[in-house]
């Protein structure tokens, strides 16, 4: 989960669709923009490997047409993320991700070393009950909470596990000494490719290199565009 702009004004279509009884928020063009806005990724796990796409409602609506038709009110998940935070009443109050005041990166740590087996950990950096739900519901999305969600949260690690150790790669092959400057200027490219927010499991690896000297003295500008300023915490 990162900080991401939400595209304005809402569409054409939800006033539309919202004056109808039978109006639906789920229009081709909400969709589009939803897509463009979270670069095709779930908002919660970020990643960009989608079976299937939910539009969720970041505040359930209960049936309120005003919250049920708010573009503000409207993103883009996964079915798995999406009924894990379903699931459970205190999810209904996280962090949201496209309010930059909700700064994500400073307010959870994202842990994950590239291991068969190894589970993300999430570390709530700020005392607050909004941060504590968030940290939780990553938790529970990556690691599961049920046999179900068990196997489905098993899936996703695999997709991560993928993504960073490929990122790992390009790290080292980029440190290595008698790498040639034309390839590492391409390995620099790659890599700041990999901490843009487009990028598949972006928090995950924006966190990776914050956490060692070396890296954030070499990357740390590649990504401090696009996410709120994060903290020193004495946490490396």
């Amino acid at each position: 989960m990162i900080n991401l702009e939400k595209s304005q004004p809402a569409p054409v279509s939800l006033a539309a669709e919202k004056s109808r009884a039978s109006g639906t928020y789920r229009t081709a063009e909400v969709i589009e923009r939803l897509h463009a806005d979270f670069y095709g990724k779930c908002y919660i796990c970020e990643s960009a490997s989608l079976t299937s796409v939910n539009v969720e409602h970041f505040v359930p609506h209960r049936e309120d047409r005003d919250r049920k038709f708010d573009w503000d009110n409207l993103f883009l998940a996964c079915g798995h993320c999406n009924n894990t935070k379903q699931a459970r009443s205190e999810f209904d109050s996280i962090l949201k991700c496209t309010d930059w005041n909700d700064a994500i990166l400073a307010s959870i740590r994202f842990d994950f070393e590239p291991w068969p087996k190894e589970q993300p950990k999430f570390v709530a950096l700020i005392d607050d009950e909004r941060v504590r739900n968030t940290a939780k519901l990553l938790n529970d999305v990556f690691n599961g909470n049920t046999p179900i969600k068990e196997i489905e949260s098993n899936a996703l690690r695999s997709l991560l596990l993928k993504e960073i150790m490929e990122f790992r790669a390009l790290l080292h092959a980029f440190f290595e000494r008698d790498t040639p400057a034309p390839e590492r200027a391409r390995l620099r490219e790659r890599i700041e490719q990999h901490l843009a927010p487009s990028s598949a499991f972006c928090a995950f690896k924006i966190w990776a290199i914050r956490r060692r000297d070396a890296l954030e003295r070499e990357f740390g500008a590649a990504y401090a565009c696009h996410q709120p300023p994060v903290p020193v915490n004495g946490e490396r």
